[in-house]
């Protein structure tokens, strides 16, 4: 999980680089949502007004009852869940943090952040009367000790996760943090795979295959999702501490991996053999900033054409997207897609209801989310109504295979115009986060379409394996006229059918680095200008948890060289951006800063434009970044920013020039 509240008790819930209340009226692409809305619609689940209601786990009960565990320690059961007037009543309370609910024989499992946990009533008056503990493990009391789970696999045994500790980077102060472990149901503790780091989300399928979703961060150039077997390492190295131990199916130790090998998590994979690379990646602030919860669509048809893929939850940006999977020469990997945003908080979990639409559970408290409310239940109804979407996304060895919802436009579909493609990477290496490196063009050189028109095969030169392949078909239709509603997949290439890439090359394949981008806006180095003397003022900034600065407002005065420090204390990327006056002015900046996609990360998230005065670069954590500017010569509020993709909801202090 990422980082939160730094008081032990009640922490946030997730994992990094996180986002702001959206205001009353707003959303973070409101032309997208109501899109979405003509198919799939957002219900609310009324909450009383007297219950905390702050999701960490969802499960149902065997007579349709609804149990929600929180992070305030408590279990509810919720009769009527689907109805305007579901029935509250608090099954059990006093744990210590449950991020996890699964229900079986008769009784709630639940991870708090020390043990397993068996919740049973005995008596059947709706109160839990036994708290059996299944199985411990060590604490160190960092406040970033998250325990997820568990989820069952075929053999009756629980699947969890722990999170790793938090200080100046992931830590693991206590034995097995940044593990995913297996407990059986007589409490035998099992160590699986390492190198996890924020590992709230997790699932298996129909095979006992466990996939786990990661967290931007220190290791984790941006959110991926990982296949995980027994004696696998997922690349943070913190977890590497516990090796030595008789019952660890690895051997590898943190100082066998380089810091800064200036390589990409897939080659770097090809020096260590343990280190397994992402099966699916989620393009970071574009598709998401905190991924969640993994639900596999299991609803046979009844929620659109999507059956057999998995629904991923985005904590920060309050939505869910969607993953089309497939096996190459033994090897997961696929593509992603948007699906729907506009949840009213974080999304951290979601299940099926017995109707087959879906329950999602939220939280955002101290770790702010788009959604504007501190924590929400709603539910996601399939109107019945099929979207024109890209289905499936396959891969072949000279290119890619479209599969859609709807027949298209052959016409359109046979224009290669139509069709855009970029590769990029992320480093793999300890600092916080990655910008996309070694960015590409590719080409689109034929367009082979299908008889029914539901299927275009694409031959593609430019492609590179180990590579996130970006597709966008903007002014595609269908045949009937509609557009797509999610226009754009990003397709994690690991392998090929037959194992060899038989596409064209193209003449700029050698790889090159990141852009450098001019921006006068940014002075880092003091002017000349001011000799001696210097700066007439030195004002600095820090932040604090929960996506704030530590200063609600500053005050200069006008006309004044400014020595301006950016001091970032928090665990995830920051930026200042100070702006001209007016209410609206951060939520626009921060808007277009979204808007910059897979060329924000070049920008310092800082968009072209004149609202914007004077900014800093992005600053990791436990770092800084000190700027120079003459302040304003007009006396009035301005705003400081941070415009990292969705804290500009929230992280903004008042600049009062005088």
């Amino acid at each position: 999980m990422k980082i939160i509240n730094k008081t032990i008790a009640v922490v946030a819930v997730l994992f990094v680089s996180q986002l702001g209340h959206a205001q009353n009226v707003k959303m973070l692409n409101v032309g997208q949502a109501q899109k979405e809305s003509e198919f799939y619609k957002i219900e609310d689940i009324p909450i009383p007004k007297d219950i905390k209601l702050e999701v960490g786990g969802l499960a149902l009960t065997d007579d349709g009852k609804l149990g929600v565990s929180t992070r305030r320690g408590e279990v509810w059961l919720i009769d009527k869940p689907y109805s305007k007037t579901p029935q509250f009543n608090r099954y059990a309370h006093g744990l210590h943090e449950a991020l996890g609910l699964a229900y079986k024989d008769k009784g709630f499992y639940l991870a708090q952040r020390g043990e397993l946990t068996r919740l049973e009533d005995k008596n059947n008056d709706g109160i839990a009367d036994l708290y059996k503990t299944v199985c411990t493990w060590p604490l160190s009391g960092n406040y970033h000790e998250y325990s997820y789970g568990p989820k069952f696999d075929k053999n009756g045994d629980m699947i969890l996760t722990l999170n790793v500790s938090w200080y100046k980077g992931g830590k693991s102060f206590a034995k097995w943090r940044g593990w995913l472990v297996k407990v059986s149901p007589d409490g035998k503790f099992t160590p699986l795979a390492a190198g996890l780091r924020s590992p709230a989300g997790f699932a298996i399928n129909d095979n006992n295959d466990i996939f786990y979703t990661e967290n931007q961060g220190d290791w984790v150039g941006s959110g991926r999702m990982t296949h995980l077997e027994k004696g696998d390492f997922a690349g943070h190295t913190a977890s590497l501490r516990w090796t030595d131990e008789p019952n660890s199916p690895l051997k590898l130790k943190p100082e066998d991996i380089e810091p800064q090998s200036g390589l990409s998590m897939y080659e770097y994979a090809k020096k260590e053999k343990a280190l397994k690379s992402a099966a699916i990646w989620f393009p970071h602030t574009i598709l998401g900033i905190s991924t969640s919860d993994i639900l596999y669509d299991t609803t046979g048809g009844k929620f659109g054409p999507f059956e057999g893929q998995q629904f991923i939850g985005d904590q920060g940006h309050s939505k869910i997207m969607r993953v089309f999977m497939e096996k190459v020469n033994g090897v997961y990997q696929g593509a992603s897609f948007g699906f729907v945003e506009g949840f009213s908080s974080g999304v951290l979990r979601m299940i099926w209801g017995e109707d087959n639409n879906m329950i999602v559970g939220m939280t955002s408290r101290g770790w702010s989310s788009t959604g504007k409310k501190e924590f929400g239940l709603q539910r996601l109804v399939w109107n019945g109504k099929t979207p024109f979407e890209i289905k499936t996304m396959k891969a072949l060895d000279d290119g890619f295979e479209l599969e859609f919802t709807k027949p298209i436009n052959k016409k359109m579909a046979e224009d290669l115009s139509n069709y855009k493609i970029s590769t990029f990477t992320y480093n793999y290496h300890d600092t916080y986060g990655s910008p996309i490196v070694d960015q590409q063009k590719a080409m689109t050189h034929k367009a082979v379409i299908s008889a029914d028109g539901l299927k275009v095969k694409l031959v593609i030169h430019g492609m590179r394996l180990g590579f996130i392949h970006q597709i966008e078909v903007p002014k595609l239709e269908a045949a009937s006229g509609e557009l797509l509603v999610h226009n754009t997949g990003y397709y994690t290439l690991n392998q090929v059918p037959g194992g060899e890439l038989k596409g064209g090359h193209m003449m700029h394949m050698a790889s090159t680095p990141t852009k450098k981008v001019e921006q006068p806006k940014r002075v880092t180095t003091m002017p000349s200008s001011w000799g001696e003397h210097g700066a007439d003022e030195v004002v600095s900034i820090g932040t604090i948890p929960g996506l704030k600065y530590d200063r609600p407002e500053i005050t200069i005065k006008r006309n004044s060289k400014i020595q301006f420090t950016l001091n970032n204390n928090d665990d995830m990327i920051h930026n200042v951006v100070i702006t001209k006056p007016g209410k609206e002015t951060p939520l626009k900046i921060g808007q277009l800063a979204l808007n910059l996609g897979l060329d924000g990360a070049d920008l310092s998230y800082v968009p072209f434009n004149d609202l914007v005065l004077f900014h800093t670069g992005t600053v990791g954590p436990e770092s800084n970044e000190t700027i120079y500017f003459t302040s304003p010569s007009v006396p009035g509020e301005y705003w400081i920013v941070c415009t990292f993709p969705g804290h500009s909801f929230t992280m903004r202090t008042k600049l009062i020039v005088k």
